[in-house]
């Protein structure tokens, strides 16, 4: 019978978020499971679905529900995948139409079961995207692409290229590295802390792309590994950055080994922004694609403008799809 390792403690009051399936909950569910789609805010047993979904917001899982891997802070089920369905980009295309989203948030299971590892699939879909708004943001979250990193990014460059020319040419393209390099065999079974470095920093060379990453901190980290870690992804290039604390989706799943307090996300993020970091988001209940549509910039004074996430979630009233220049 296997032993059931628990948290560290009880789980802080920082940690409380809002569960309010509010009135736009209905429609976002509606759109997603009206097009038989996935999302990692159900796969993944996102803490802020509900905040999420409320304002009408969803991160889209393409290729199935199964991963070719098992990752042990990782809810999603683990198998031999079934799923290949040509049709997904077109449909996920016109799920993102019926909500009138303007920015999109593309992820997937690992696929190491296709030979090119999925990435047709996001180019596919990145391309119905943008026929059906021209303008539409949009951000990749991809796994590795173990053996076919370039062949990904080529496959990026050409569905940008082929776009008509009123189409946005630009990318968000992240892959997270999750936690330190002494913790990926534990963490990461499968994944290698050098290749995903590798892949970060094709996607900062690809002209018309930003890469983006992120870490779950409260796995046993040391404050010296988190900074070294940021430091190599600043090297990659990775200009785009999210760090959130680590909740343990099941008792199957690792145990979380400390509940990081509020005041030490503020200062990771004063760190990652002393080493040139320019979009950086730092809360415990940061996720890698919350609130990704946001821009970061320059203010009027001439300073990078800070965005930390509050500690306990408040509820959104004012809008539903809170999109660049309409931010709550």
């Amino acid at each position: 019978m296997q032993s059931i390792v628990p948290n560290a403690a009880r789980m802080p009051v920082w940690i409380r978020q809002n569960l309010g399936r509010e009135r736009h909950y209905p429609d976002t569910a509606a759109a997603v499971h009206g097009h038989g789609l996935h999302t990692v805010c159900e796969e993944a047993r996102c803490p802020n679905r509900g905040e999420c979904w409320s304002r009408g917001t969803a991160t889209f899982m393409l290729l199935g529900d199964t991963c070719t891997r098992a990752c042990a802070f990782c809810s999603v089920k683990t198998g031999r995948p079934a799923w290949n369905d040509a049709d997904e980009p077109r449909r996920v295309a016109q799920a993102c139409l019926d909500l009138g989203l303007s920015f999109v948030v593309l992820t997937s299971v690992n696929r190491d079961d296709l030979a090119d590892g999925g990435a047709g699939c996001f180019a596919d879909t990145l391309r119905e995207l943008r026929l059906g708004k021209p303008d539409m943001g949009v951000e990749f979250l991809t796994p590795d692409f173990r053996n076919v990193q370039t062949e990904a990014a080529e496959r990026f460059q050409r569905a940008l290229a082929g776009l008509p020319d009123t189409a946005r040419r630009d990318l968000v393209w992240g892959h997270n590295v999750e936690t330190v390099p002494r913790l990926y065999k534990e963490a990461r079974k499968g994944a290698k802390y050098e290749r995903s470095l590798d892949l970060l920093a094709l996607a900062a060379r690809q002209p018309n792309m930003e890469a983006k990453s992120a870490l779950m901190l409260g796995l046993g980290e040391t404050r010296d590994e988190v900074l070294a870690v940021l430091a190599d992804l600043r090297a990659a290039g990775v200009q785009r950055l999210s760090l959130g604390q680590y909740l343990r989706p099941t008792l199957d799943n690792l145990p979380v080994a400390r509940y990081v307090p509020p005041e030490e996300f503020v200062e990771y993020e004063s760190a990652a922004r002393a080493m040139g970091f320019a979009w950086v988001k730092a809360g415990p209940l940061v996720r890698s694609s919350y609130f990704a549509e946001e821009e970061q910039g320059e203010t009027g004074n001439g300073k990078r403008e800070t965005q930390i996430h509050p500690f306990v979630f408040p509820t959104f009233p004012v809008s539903r799809f809170p999109f660049p220049g309409n931010k709550d």
